[in-house]
């Protein structure tokens, strides 16, 4: 695999001075870099030099602004090994992980957000049939909102950071992207290629730092788009209320699965091994928890344990080498260990892992759970680690009121052989996305927008609405003509006002009797 660029990483808009952090490899406990904790202060000033760039981007126009992401797309193309090694260095994950999904991804939002944005964006025509629009030109359009605000989680550090700046950039904003403290270096190096890529120097700036640096973002942006835990989402909606700065918010998620009876069992276990330990669990929008149909559940957690028992676990130093990486963030694994030791203590069985792995770097054991209920805190919280909790019901409306039964609401996914059913079942689970016979690839179907309901979000991104959450929006109402006995012009003549009101009664009277 190809070295991390050492020189990006350690580079923070030429501000190497004062308070650093360090960037350790989870897998390996060793520390790759170090990198800026900017203090507000440094925030303000990205933030004066970003807004002063911005007219000069919008003024390229959608077609000048696509060209440059064009040719970040292809220096994304062309660099990927570099950028899959510098993902791999900082989470720990897998080379399959940060490939097959970083990489893909952003080759794939790239081309449609520059196919479908102008589309978007584009003025909109309004045609209203009531006599104020007689003669009249009605007109939706879009304006850039100025300095967005990108705050990025740890998991993803391409997609749900870099990949947020591209519609905000696209749409003729600037950008401060602010990633997280854990996963900084993928921010920079991309941040690099951009520049390398003909952007205008200051349109995209990235700021390193950790909390107090995210709230100087939140202070200075017009908008914040924000990926991370329900609790800090919270706090970044308050701290944006005293300014009245608008939010997105992709929060935390408890995405359930439920299996009925008649499903394909095979594909059903297949996916839910695959995208509950994707990512060693650490997504938002992994399958935590499973409701199994009471005929079929022995069978399925034969199958789920013979597939998880054989994944391989450890540093990824080479493409193949193995299924599951690193616990990213340290204090997650944290988390992890309680939920598995609470549900236990409670009665569940750990049938296989459940416990963290000896050794260096930050591993948790792939852990399937049986035998669990609504009391435990892996039926309940978000574990976001490799384990599985998979519980028996008598039937599907058993299952669909416990898949109901959480403050989230991200995803979902329902296995059965009957689509029409399955959908039904779709339509009533709280959710923002749910797939039918499928999982989690709602996310790179771009078309679609995604968003969570309850405690899993704020907004979309993804389909129209993720580009136009970037602009503020403007009606323009301009007439055509002038009528020189405009009736508005002398409503109180009698005569008039008479004739008028026999029109609306006529009218309205005509349409409530249809």
């Amino acid at each position: 695999m190809a070295s991390v660029d050492s020189t990006a990483a350690q580079r923070t808009n030429g501000h190497c001075g004062g308070a650093e952090i360090p960037v350790e490899n989870p897998a390996t406990g060793e520390v790759v870099a170090h990198v800026a904790d900017l203090p507000a202060d440094r925030v303000a000033e990205l933030a004066r030099l970003g807004r002063a760039a911005q007219p000069g981007w919008q003024a390229m126009g959608f077609e000048g602004r696509g060209r440059v992401i064009r040719r970040m797309q292809k220096w994304i193309m062309d660099d990927w090994e570099r950028i899959v090694a510098t993902i791999v260095s900082e989470t720990g994950k897998t080379y399959e992980d940060a490939f097959l999904v970083e990489i893909n991804y952003a080759g794939g939002a790239i081309d449609y957000w520059i196919k479908h944005a102008p589309k978007f964006l584009a003025d909109e025509p309004v045609h209203v049939k009531t006599l104020a629009g007689i003669g009249k030109k009605m007109i939706v359009r879009y304006e850039p909102l100025g300095l967005i605000g990108v705050i990025g989680p740890w998991n993803y550090p391409l997609i749900n950071s870099f990949g947020d700046c591209i519609p905000a950039l696209l749409a003729g904003n600037s950008v401060i992207l602010k990633p997280s403290e854990i996963t900084p270096l993928t921010s920079l190096l991309l941040a690099q290629g951009l520049a390398e890529s003909g952007l205008p120097e200051a349109v995209l700036q990235v700021a390193t730092g950790r909390g107090e640096t995210g709230a100087a973002v939140v202070d200075e942006v017009d908008m914040i788009m924000f990926t991370g835990s329900t609790a800090t989402g919270r706090k970044v909606m308050a701290r944006a209320a005293e300014t009245l700065t608008p939010v997105a918010l992709e929060l935390g998620g408890k995405d359930p699965m439920i299996v009925l009876s008649d499903a394909d069992l095979e594909r059903a276990a297949n996916l839910a091994v695959y995208y509950s330990m994707l990512n060693g669990g650490q997504t938002c929008i992994s399958i935590e928890r499973v409701y199994v149909e009471e005929p079929v559940y022995d069978e399925f957690v034969r199958r789920v344990v013979d597939k998880v028992g054989v994944l391989r676990q450890g540093e990824s130093a080479a493409p193949a080498t193995v299924e599951v990486g690193a616990m990213t963030l340290p204090r997650q694994l944290d988390v992890v260990e309680e939920h598995v030791r609470d549900a236990v203590a409670k009665g569940a069985r750990a049938l296989t892992g459940g416990r963290r792995r000896p050794g260096k770097g930050t591993f948790y054991e792939p852990t399937v759970l049986v035998d669990v209920d609504h009391t435990m805190k892996a039926m309940t919280e978000e574990t976001f680690g490799p384990t599985l909790a998979i519980m028996r019901v008598g039937d599907a409306e058993e299952a669909l009121t416990l898949a109901n039964d959480s403050p989230y609401g991200l995803g979902g996914a329902v296995f059965t052989a009957d689509r029409a059913r399955g959908e039904q079942l779709a339509r009533r689970m709280q959710a923002g996305a749910v797939c039918v016979n499928d999982a989690l690839l709602n996310y790179v179907a771009v078309e679609l927008p995604m968003g969570g309901w309850k405690a899993s979000g704020l907004g979309t991104r993804h389909g129209a609405s993720g580009i136009r959450k970037f602009t503020k929006q403007q009606s323009l109402f301009v007439s055509r003509v002038h009528l020189k006995n405009d009736v508005f012009m002398f409503p109180y003549r009698p005569t008039v006002s008479k004739a008028l009101f026999r029109g609306l009664r006529l009218l309205y009277g005509r349409a409530r009797r249809r």
